[in-house]
């Protein structure tokens, strides 16, 4: 088994809640809360949930573009959340982000060379004529026209636009890459031409991929280990192949339900959730899912369940397993 690239362990992010004149702080949205897992060297690890989860806030703060609240972060055995901006600037090299809208990531001022030629220019001393061939062969690489490099993001569709910011991330050759919802915005079919484009180009460079998405159909064919997380927490980890072929926690169930089959005479129990996702900011108590839960006990409203290892290597917050 290869070594881990990324470790986190427990690591929060709150965001206060001010009210008042003054200002005071009267609260906190706790949006990552108390979160481990690792990351392995050229694996994808996958994180899925619903919206508002804490996905993205956790992606954005291993890169530090979020400032944690707490944990630790340690990116090749160094905690990342002791550098100083300094070094983070420099740490950019070896990890990237990919966003979820390439249309906001990218400015629309700037030629497509000049954007993915831009960290080059801002982590090493080179001249233009020394840029310009690394510019051409990323973009070939990402399956763009080198012709195309003069022209704007505005001349771009959607999924071009995403092949734009995958060369931009992937010019420095880092070593770590957080997709943030890489494909969400486009069109299914052009989503499974982006989504082998990553897999492709994590052969050839040796990637490793955080891939965070909502979506359970996407990340089956992409991921090694999936991490299924739901108001801040972790509720269950494991391989891919054993989150759809055995889900343990009742949250992965009900979300592997709503998954569109590919044939459509077979039939499926689908497990339809009560009530709303409850408030990060006043979270209830025992088990975060206890509310919405069809398996719920009297233990999961006052006690909240360890995350642990119920099978080899799949781990789960429940109290079904106790």
């Amino acid at each position: 088994m290869a070594d881990a690239i990324l470790k986190i362990e427990g690591l929060e992010k709150f965001f206060p809640i001010k009210a008042g004149v003054f200002k005071r702080t009267v609260g906190h949205v706790k949006a990552v809360n108390d979160v481990s897992f690792d990351v392995k060297e050229k694996e994808t690890f996958s994180l899925v949930g619903e919206s508002g989860c804490g996905k993205s806030t956790l992606g954005r703060s291993i890169l530090r573009i979020l400032e944690p609240t707490g944990g630790k972060v340690m990116f090749e055995d160094e905690n990342i959340l002791r550098f100083s901006p300094e070094k983070i600037r420099q740490l950019r090299k070896d990890i990237q982000l990919v966003f979820q809208d390439p249309y906001s990531a990218l400015n629309p001022r700037m030629t497509v060379r000049q954007l993915v030629s831009e960290p080059l220019f801002t982590h090493f001393d080179l001249k233009k004529k020394d840029v310009d061939p690394k510019v051409d062969d990323i973009l070939e690489k990402v399956g763009l026209p080198i012709e195309h490099a003069d022209r704007y993001p505005h001349q771009f569709s959607g999924g071009q636009r995403q092949r734009i910011s995958i060369a931009r991330a992937l010019v420095l050759k880092p070593k770590f890459v957080v997709a943030d919802e890489p494909v969400s915005a486009l069109d299914v079919s052009i989503q499974a031409q982006i989504l082998k484009l990553l897999m492709d180009l994590q052969e050839e460079f040796n990637l490793t991929y955080l891939f965070i998405s909502h979506d359970l159909n996407v990340v089956k064919h992409i991921s090694d280990r999936v991490g299924v997380m739901y108001l801040g927490k972790m509720m269950e980890m494991t391989e891919t192949d054993s989150i759809y072929e055995d889900p343990l926690h009742p949250y992965t169930q009900a979300l592997l339900s709503a998954v569109p089959k590919s044939d459509p005479l077979e039939t499926k129990d689908r497990v339809i959730l009560q009530g709303d996702v409850p408030s990060p900011a006043d979270p209830p108590s025992g088990c975060p899912f206890h509310l919405r839960c069809p398996k719920a006990m009297d233990v999961c409203s006052s006690v909240e369940p360890e995350f642990k290892e119920v099978k080899p290597h799949h781990l789960v917050a429940c109290h079904l397993y106790e």
